[in-house]
């Protein structure tokens, strides 16, 4: 990870311009974001929404399949209908990127305010302080957070809002690494002399951590969190594919997936097209992820660089 204080604006930019990769998967991140953002106006020019059956679309006698090819794609259905339900795919699709995103992005934001309190608090407190926050922490790491979340969901009654619920749990179960990589940075940063100069100036603790030590924080802490990213999208499909995460009529792509399962003979495109989706999200987070571990540390080659030198060694 990297240390030290976060490079300026147009260093930054520079260094991760720099990895094409990086640049690639950040353009697919931005792009699935506004999908995710104007999924209501995307739906609304396709002329349809996400909850309206559309029973003539299916062929009755073949198990309610879609009638046509591909799901049944039309100038009116832009990737087909559901099977056994002709629910608009579109539809479910650009607002299940809203869903999978929202909840990955509010789970993403809790494991780092809370596993960074917890990091800062340990690494600025004594030793039994740091003794104690610390095994917490490793317990919250070693934690079997999937199971964990399973039986949360499943005790929670049914009304609670479940995106809001999974963003929860989530975020409360998996920020020990995060409190981890907070608390390295913060014994190493202690030993600093800018650090030592803020305390034999008067410097509370809290003001020091917010001066000196938060601002070193920044570029460990916001490479992690896009490391975090795409496996709390992959937590949030794995919980809903399971059939305890997002509830109908709410679309998710794991949700579609848990459906889907049994019409990938019947229907392929069905299963194909949330997997596919699921697929680009995470490598793309995880592509830009790696470039802005690299922007943010020079001294670490990126891993996305792939071949050899002229005249020299890989």
């Amino acid at each position: 990870m990297p240390g030290g204080p976060i490079p300026g604006g147009r260093q930054f930019w520079r260094r991760l311009r720099a990895e094409r990769a990086a640049l690639a998967g950040g353009a697919v991140v931005a792009l699935l974001v506004l999908v995710a953002v104007a999924a209501p106006l995307l739906a609304a020019v396709e002329g349809q929404d996400t909850t309206s059956y559309h029973a003539a679309l299916l062929d009755s006698r073949a198990g309610a399949v879609p009638l046509g090819h591909f799901g049944g794609v039309s100038g009116t259905h832009w990737l087909g209908v559901e099977p056994g339900t002709g629910r608009d795919l579109f539809a479910r699709l650009v607002y299940g990127a809203r869903t999978s995103l929202a909840v990955a992005f509010g789970a993403t934001i809790l494991q780092v305010v809370i596993g960074t309190a917890f990091g800062l608090a340990a690494g600025l407190g004594n030793r039994a302080v740091d003794g104690l926050l610390s095994r917490v922490a490793d317990i919250f790491v070693t934690l079997p957070a999937l199971v964990f979340a399973i039986a949360l969901l499943a005790v929670v009654p049914g009304g609670f809002p479940r995106p809001l619920l999974l963003a929860l749990v989530l975020g409360l179960l998996a920020w020990g690494g995060v409190a981890k990589i907070v608390r390295a940075q913060v014994l190493a940063q202690k030993s600093l002399d800018y650090v030592a100069a803020s305390r034999l100036a008067g410097s509370s603790g809290w003001r020091t951590a917010r001066r000196e030590l938060l601002p070193a924080l920044v570029a460990p802490v916001l490479t992690y969190a896009a490391i975090l990213l795409p496996g709390n999208i992959v937590s949030e499909a794995g919980l809903s594919f399971l059939g305890i995460g997002v509830n109908p009529p709410t679309a998710s792509w794991g949700q579609m997936l848990s459906t889907a399962s049994t019409w990938y003979q019947a229907d392929s495109a069905y299963v194909l097209l949330p997997a596919l989706l699921l697929l680009v999200t995470v490598l793309a987070f995880t592509v830009f992820a790696e470039g802005v571990r690299v922007a943010l540390d020079p001294r670490s080659r990126s891993r996305l660089r792939i071949g050899t030198r002229k005249g020299g060694a890989s």
